[in-house]
């Protein structure tokens, strides 16, 4: 497949990083973005093919900042993956709401991230 351009948004740089190195290997090209405000910004500035994003976070959220992009100029449709430490039904359903398109709960596998990321992105 060809380079596809992920925004990986995560306060973890744990995370980001591992997710720009599993992506990457698969010959993606990450940006990563340290919270939702962030996040918002690089994604006006530019198009993204997907955005994974953590739910909690400071200054911005992964919800809201879903909320946000889905008014976005060109983020309309775009998938966005939600990545957390929550599995309760109530948060899955407020990322629902919000537009998420898939969920990823952590700790996540290359296995997982890489087949989610590819059924996503086709």
């Amino acid at each position: 497949m060809g380079s596809k351009k992920i925004l990986a948004v995560d306060d973890s740089a744990t995370i980001r990083k591992s997710i720009t190195f599993i992506l990457g290997q698969e010959g993606m090209d990450i940006t990563e973005a340290v919270d939702g405000v962030d996040a918002l910004a690089k994604a006006k500035a530019e198009k993204y093919s997907l955005v994974i994003t953590d739910i909690n976070m400071p200054n911005m959220d992964g919800i809201e900042l879903i909320r946000q992009l889905r008014q976005t100029e060109g983020y309309k449709f775009t998938p966005i993956i939600a990545l957390t430490t929550e599995n309760q039904d109530s948060k899955m359903q407020e990322g629902k709401q919000a537009g998420a398109t898939g969920w990823i709960v952590k700790p996540f596998t290359s296995d997982k991230l890489i087949a989610v990321v590819k059924k996503i992105l086709g």
